[in-house]
């Protein structure tokens, strides 16, 4: 049967990095290479151009400042969706849902697009985050949201609830992957305090709650043993948590493991560095909605600890159930990389949680959608 082609929109702060814009820049080029039209408003960023490149079209519009400025864009984004004759518009982040919500609510029911969400994260739970909710399918990216939604918006029927997992691409980030000789030559090269020393990595934006306190205070532990360790954390810096990177760094001093931790600011190579890790870990305090690096480093065969709470849990649980620890037990966690250091786990091969099967069930979501008005 021929299958029917559709025109996406998706709507998003920016398309600078982190696991929301790296999931709209994948859907897009599936929606290209399945024929579809693929669009994408957002105020940019650096993957703008990786996502044009791939045959989606981008609208720079500053969709997502949170200013009453920004509902200029109501009525704009009601004329873009008659004028492109748009069949799905999906809101992945609160500001820009309530310029596509304010938009499309006021549109004739049989003209306008069909209203997907996606909710990435256990939002504060207020008005504000409510319009997140108010998709006709709203898509959880983990088991830890559909159970966030369910605690908070008991009013929202939990059959247009749909769970959806985040996926990484298995050939993207392939079991036994090793850098390349000249990788490895630049890796050593700018970093010679790593030869030689077990390589433990928290691959996570420096902000507090996403426990770079606890790995320090894991480091420190494994130094404490007699261990030659390393710790790496690997995150880029709002320019407003300034201050907490310099924390961190007197933190460290004052551990006695300053000449231990590299702060490596944002990288464009985790994959590698994740590879070349012996132990990689994710200690959010707060759970995370999914964890995408958590998963990656998982799919290359590195072992993971983890705190067990939110969507990394869920992954432990299907790949590498002996990763997850008590959430905020720093000694377990030290003990857990403590012997996977004498004694690296196999982690298991199969895993559920593939980009092919997002993007496969994100695409039937709008499929069924766009039958259902068919139908009607």
């Amino acid at each position: 049967m021929h299958e029917r082609k559709l025109t996406v929109l998706q709507a998003l702060p920016a398309l600078d990095f982190g696991g929301v814009e790296r999931g709209t820049v994948e859907l897009g080029r599936e929606l290209v290479r399945r024929g579809c039209r693929s669009l994408v408003i957002s105020a940019g960023g650096r993957l703008v151009d990786r996502l044009v490149r791939e045959g989606s079209e981008h609208i720079a519009w500053t969709i997502g400042a949170k200013t009453p400025w920004t509902f200029r864009y109501v009525s704009q984004l009601r004329r873009l969706l008659r004028e492109e004759q748009v069949d799905i518009l999906h809101m992945r982040s609160r500001m820009p849902a309530w310029v596509c919500w304010l938009a499309w609510s006021k549109m004739p029911p049989g003209q306008r697009p069909r209203l997907i969400s996606t909710v990435h994260g256990p939002y504060s739970v207020n008005r504000y985050s409510s319009v997140m909710t108010r998709g006709e399918t709203v898509i959880a990216i983990s088991r830890s949201i559909v159970e966030y939604l369910n605690r908070n918006y008991p009013g929202l029927p939990s059959d247009r609830i749909r769970l959806i997992h985040r996926g990484v691409d298995p050939a993207e980030y392939p079991r036994g992957c090793r850098p390349d000789a000249a990788w490895l030559k630049a890796w050593h090269t700018e970093y010679p305090e790593l030869a030689g020393r077990s390589l433990l990595t928290l691959p996570a934006r420096v902000t507090r709650w996403k426990g770079q306190e606890d790995f320090l205070q894991v480091i420190a532990e494994l130094q404490s043993q007699g261990r030659n360790v390393h710790g790496l954390i690997v995150g880029g810096c709002d320019p407003r948590r300034a201050a907490f990177v310099s924390e961190i760094r007197q933190k460290a001093v004052v551990m006695g493991i300053k000449d231990r931790i590299t702060l490596t600011g944002h990288r464009g190579d985790l994959k590698e560095i994740m590879a070349v890790s012996d132990v990689v870990l994710s200690l959010s305090r707060e759970p995370e909605a999914f964890g995408r690096a958590a998963l990656e480093a998982l799919c290359l065969g590195r072992p993971v600890v983890a705190y067990d709470h939110g969507g990394v849990s869920e992954q432990l649980a299907a790949m590498l159930p002996e990763g997850a620890v008590p959430v905020g037990n720093v000694r377990a966690a030290a003990a857990r990389a403590a012997a996977w250091l004498d004694r690296p786990p196999v982690v298991g091969a199969e895993n559920p949680f593939t980009l092919q099967n997002m993007l496969d069930a994100t695409i039937r979501v709008y499929q069924d959608l766009t039958t259902l008005r068919a139908a009607a």
